[in-house]
């Protein structure tokens, strides 16, 4: 049985998201988001995140890309 994709936006609570998958603090912290464990992650989005840490939309856009392609990757190796 397939199950749901994991699909991570810019408005994703960061705490909220490594809390579930920890595997998306490796590509936050290759992209320099180095914010995951910061008390701020508890209420900030990934977007706002990585605005206040000089991401610019671009490198954002690929940051969710990459940390949706690693979480479903992995989510398929569990099922």
């Amino acid at each position: 049985m397939k199950k749901d994709k994991i699909t991570i936006t810019k408005d994703t609570n960061i705490a909220e998201l490594v809390n579930l998958y920890p595997k998306a603090i490796e590509v936050f912290t290759a992209f320099g988001l180095h914010c995951v464990g910061c008390f701020a992650s508890a209420f900030d989005t990934i977007g706002e995140g990585a605005q206040i840490h000089g991401m610019i939309d671009e490198e954002i856009k690929e940051m969710l890309e990459e940390v949706n392609v690693v979480l479903n990757n992995e989510k398929s190796q569990d099922d």
